[in-house]
């Protein structure tokens, strides 16, 4: 059985919503724009156009430039790398040769068994089998030519390890180390990170966990020894150190610089251009005017989300939503989703996100990861009561906070923590002890009291209802066991969590003030819906046939893990993994 929510609306009811709106749109819209856009000034001619220089446009670029074919990247940013590069960059790809390299006991029976109990029906079998089947070989591919490695990310379990095919010691990786000096010039219009590393650190997604225990674990300390002494290093060196998704961006771009792939920042998708059926092009705007890049063969959308589109947003996902929740690319708006549902392309997922808590501190969200789970802290709803295993997916957490809001609100939430709490562990990057930022507090993201009673009525919760969830929270901490929900059962909800607390690493009682409560609203890395593909990653229509030329990957595309989520970079993995199939089917190699 497919892990996912419920209530979703389903493929049907969303394919024929699309279908109607596609088709007025292919009349209305694109009929009338070809003519348009046949007397614009041709900008270039390639045998494949690519929309987006993220993980999924750049992997598709590289992969049709070394099957020889000519290749342009139009990307609607000032900057390469969308998403990818703002993110921790975990790749989920089964049985690719890194992991194999470093002995995971992975096999194409376990992923496909695996894959298939974690998505289901919501996508086909054959989609599945394309991603697993060709995973490994665009790893392959990637390394062989770019400067990009990978290191295995030991310990970050899959997300439904005790599932037919899950493995507890995780199949995610991660981009190596990379000397931005690779990239001359080009490093400028990399697009910046989420979060920034600290200063003189070169620091792994893998390290973040151990980071965080840093004050308590001598593991943890030793880690951030290591990440010390690794920037130390590079800076003798003279190198420009990057990892995560800085690393993996900047990789792929070097690639594209090697294989002689311009790349046009600066340059929106207005349209696709269509003749006798087929795309043949694309209409973008390059130096505040309109032009038109020929395509030979096909474009590849890998143009994004639509997570920073609050009309989309309204239209297709559960209220409450808002745009500034999110921590995908600020460009994301669903340029190349709207244009391809224009030329009659189905749409599906589109109620569903790369959802997770987040903390809406003022300038930024703060995507939740560890300090939901790590001990001695709990989340309640606005009846201050526990509501869900705060260790569980983060996906998960919020799909059950919109299952349960129409009746029992849980948006927002809160994360309650207390001072033992803060005295132990990292807070996003505010080190155990230190004062959080007083802007945490006058936006009220974020509240502080001596008392249960009193942090009650900073949140506006019932206070009684708070000690009671409190108190049965901390007995159930002392025996290691939380028969309410759970937590601690799942080898994954150890992953962000402190070993040295017993009897369960998940579970800590709360008794020292001062208390702190976080408002915690249903954050994103990005959407996850998009125009319908097939194994080929070709766009489909609501009938099913293909739409000639026309390719799309990422979060542009209807994502293949449906309304669940695998591992650690079951993002980028499918969206790298489907990038090099569209390139290799429009090749004719795949």
């Amino acid at each position: 059985m497919a892990v996912r929510r419920t209530g979703a609306p389903t493929r049907r009811h969303v394919l024929g919503a699309a279908a109607g709106a596609g088709a007025a749109l292919a009349v209305g819209t694109a009929t009338g724009q070809s003519a348009d856009a046949a007397d614009l000034p041709v900008l270039g001619t390639y045998d494949v156009v690519v929309i987006g220089a993220g993980a999924a446009g750049m992997t598709a670029a590289l992969t049709a430039a070394k099957q020889g074919l000519s290749c342009v990247v139009v990307e609607k940013a000032a900057t390469f790398g969308g998403s990818a590069a703002r993110s921790g960059a975990g790749i989920w790809i089964p049985n690719n040769p890194v992991l194999l390299a470093a002995g995971v006991p992975d096999t194409p029976a376990k992923a496909s068994a695996y894959l298939a109990a974690v998505v289901g029906s919501d996508v086909p079998a054959s989609r599945q089998q394309a991603f697993l089947a060709h995973g490994p070989g665009m790893i392959a591919f990637v390394m062989a030519n770019s400067p990009l490695r990978f290191r295995w990310m030991e310990g970050y379990s899959d997300y439904y390890p005790e599932l037919p095919g899950g493995l507890p010691g995780g199949r995610s990786i991660e981009p190596d180390q990379l000397d931005g000096n690779l990239l001359g010039g080009e490093l400028a219009h990399l697009n910046p990170a989420y979060l920034a590393v600290p200063a003189g650190m070169v620091v792994f997604s893998a390290d973040y966990k151990w980071l965080a225990l840093a004050a308590v674990n001598v593991k943890g300390a030793a880690v951030a020894a290591e990440c010390l002494a690794r920037g130390t290093k590079a800076a003798l060196l003279g190198q420009k150190p990057l990892t995560m998704g800085q690393s993996l961006a900047a990789g792929l771009r070097k690639g594209l610089l090697d294989a002689q792939v311009p790349v046009w920042l600066n340059t929106p998708l207005t349209d696709l251009y269509t003749e006798n059926g087929a795309v043949t092009g694309a209409v973008v705007t390059r130096d505040g005017a309109a032009g038109l890049v020929r395509a030979r063969r096909a474009v590849v959308v890998g143009s994004g989300g639509f997570e920073h589109n609050a009309a989309m947003r309204a239209r297709y996902q559960r209220q409450p939503i808002g745009t500034e929740w999110t921590v995908g690319a600020k460009e994301n708006t669903g340029d190349g989703i709207r244009a391809g549902e224009r030329v009659g392309g189905a749409l599906d997922l589109m109620d569903d996100a790369w959802w997770g808590p987040a903390v809406p501190l003022p300038g930024q969200a703060y995507f939740c990861l560890a300090e939901r789970t790590l001990p001695g802290g709990l989340m309640v709803n606005a009846a201050g009561r526990r509501f869900v295993n705060e260790a569980a997916p983060y996906s998960d957490v919020v799909h059950t906070m919109y299952d349960r809001n129409p009746t029992d609100p849980d948006i927002p939430a809160w994360l309650v923590v207390d001072q033992n709490y803060r005295n132990r562990y990292l807070f996003r990057d505010v080190a155990p002890t230190l004062p959080f930022p007083d802007d945490w507090y006058s936006s009220r993201a974020a509240h502080k009291a001596w008392s249960w009673d009193a942090l009650a009525s900073a949140i506006g919760v019932p206070a009684g209802a708070l000690r009671s969830t409190v108190d049965r929270f901390n007995s159930q901490a002392l025996s290691g066991k939380d028969p309410d929900f759970h937590r601690g059962d799942s080898a994954y909800d150890h992953y962000y969590t402190d070993p040295i607390v017993l009897p369960d690493s998940c579970l800590a009682p709360l008794w020292l003030p001062p208390y702190y409560a976080f408002r915690i609203v249903p954050g994103d890395l990005g959407t996850k819906g998009g125009l319908v593909t097939d194994a080929r990653a070709r766009v489909l229509r609501a009938d099913g046939s293909v739409i000639r030329g026309l390719y799309a990957a990422g979060n542009a595309s209807a994502a293949v893990m449906g309304h669940s989520y695998a591992g650690a970079g079951s993002t980028i993995g499918p969206a790298m993994t489907f990038g090099y199939i569209a390139a290799l089917d429009i090749a004719g190699t795949l």
